[in-house]
């Protein structure tokens, strides 16, 4: 099984994006983005990656699995 790496956050957002993710948009203290009727918060950017505990829970609460998350990283 591949293994998750860590990633920038524009390419998180990138990523996302490839899911059909829409955003970010700025609410609060974290912005989020939107697929459907699903909000998923995400990290700021001011930090240079995130890592890999926090992408696999990001993945997770977007019910996103590793596989689907995997393929997008190349």
């Amino acid at each position: 099984m591949a293994k998750l790496s860590p990633v920038s956050w524009a390419e998180l957002v990138r990523r996302l994006h490839a899911l059909e993710f829409e955003g970010p948009y700025q609410g609060g203290k974290h912005p989020y983005m939107v697929r459907g009727n699903m909000v998923l918060t995400i990290p700021n950017p001011h930090r240079r990656e995130i890592s890999i505990d926090p992408l696999s829970r990001i993945l997770k609460r977007a019910e996103i699995t590793r596989k689907e998350g995997l393929e997008y990283a190349e």
